[in-house]
């Protein structure tokens, strides 16, 4: 019988992609011989069902090993010291500890100590690009290159990805695609869905993702307004909360075009089933589990050329430039003027999106990196 491997895996403050894949991975991991051990914020543990479920209610997730240490996304010095210390007692009995995330990374590195015979191995699994301004990327650069030079095993979410770690003195860099986890069909149909939003026999445009910076939803408003003297406009549905909720409803209103911002959201199939083209205009994403989710759902996709979204997409979806409003207003107008189009781009990203790893293949590769972490000493 193959020997089980005790696996920490350490995760900082998440409402979205990475905890979503992380609670993937943990569900699969018991069944491969792994006992996991996550290690997160408490409000994290609660986002994704690690901590246990109300008494009296039936889990809905595997259960799972839970520990809180307040690791946040971005550096506070004297909070971080008293993770490490958190950390440095918990990671003891770990035959490796797995990080998501380079904050994570770096304070799970600063735990274990630097690499050496002996020590606990660290895999890293990065997830996000470093964005903002030039300052704030200078700070964390430092955070960068510690959780390269850290980690036994880095895997990038994209290849641009693992192309910085190695710049940073990552000593094995390598490509582990994060697979969205799957769907349930949707519980309404299309007709029911669009009732609800109001669509009658108007085009429904798409998107969702967390209302922050790094989406840029100002260039997908600035696009809504090139098409607004279309004589049957399409209705801009926008699902998802964040800290720009309140401004980007102000911009909408000020520039008087129709986005609806629906909030938080947890019918995803149902509104994918309502729409007609789904947009992404993020600065940058690795791979985006929403634009795996609207592919595999045969939703025509217009998506920035940033990150890991062109190794992603490929041919199979319409690919523009970053912060350019008009290009992102041709390329949607292009899909809801060309109904052939529409259908084309369908079934090219349902057949692209059957080549894409999935929930078990991701959980088996981590697997064999453990296994092979485990049994070998680290230099």
């Amino acid at each position: 019988m193959t020997e089980r491997v005790r696996v920490a895996i350490v995760l900082s403050t998440s409402s979205g992609g990475i905890g979503r894949h992380v609670r993937s991975l943990v569900d699969r991991l018991e069944a491969r011989g792994v006992e996991p051990h996550v290690v997160a914020p408490a409000v994290t543990g609660e986002n994704f069902g690690f901590t246990a479920p109300a008494s009296g209610s039936a889990p809905v997730h595997t259960p799972v090993r839970f520990s809180a240490v307040e690791i946040l996304t971005r550096p506070r010095p004297r909070h971080d010291m008293r993770a490490v210390r958190a950390l440095r007692r918990l990671l003891r009995d770990a035959d490796v500890v797995h990080a998501h995330g380079f904050r994570a990374a770096a304070l799970a590195g600063l735990a274990l100590g630097r690499r050496r015979a002996g020590r606990t191995p660290l895999v890293a699994t990065w997830h996000n690009a470093v964005l903002g301004s030039p300052p704030r990327r200078a700070l964390l650069v430092g955070l960068e290159r510690l959780a390269a030079r850290r980690a036994d095993v880095t895997l990038g979410a994209s290849a641009d990805l693992v192309e910085r770690a190695a710049a940073l003195g990552a000593d094995d860099a390598r490509l582990a695609p994060v697979a969205a986890p799957a769907m349930p069909p949707p519980s309404r149909s299309r007709a029911e869905m669009r009732a609800e939003l109001g669509a009658a026999d108007r085009p429904v445009v798409l998107a969702v993702g967390r209302l922050a910076p790094q989406k840029d939803y100002e260039t997908l408003l600035a696009a809504v307004a090139r098409w607004a003297t279309r004589e049957r406009q399409p209705l801009v549905v926008v699902a998802g909360d964040g800290p720009e909720m309140d401004r980007l409803r102000r911009d909408a209103d000020n520039a008087r075009i129709d986005v609806r911002f629906l909030g938080h959201r947890d019918d995803v199939p149902e509104l994918l089933n309502a729409a007609d083209v789904y947009v992404i205009t993020s600065r940058w994403e690795a791979r985006a589990l929403v634009v795996q989710e609207a592919m595999r759902a045969g939703v025509p996709v217009v998506a920035t050329a940033v990150g890991g979204l062109p190794e992603l997409v490929g041919e199979d979806a319409l690919l523009v430039p970053a912060a350019d409003p008009g290009a992102v207003a041709a390329a949607v107008t292009r899909l809801l003027d060309d109904p052939g189009l529409r259908t084309e781009l369908a079934e090219r990203a349902r057949l692209r999106s059957r080549q894409w790893p999935d929930e078990d293949g991701t959980a088996d590769q981590l697997v064999r990196i453990y296994r092979e972490l485990a049994t070998q000493p680290s230099p």
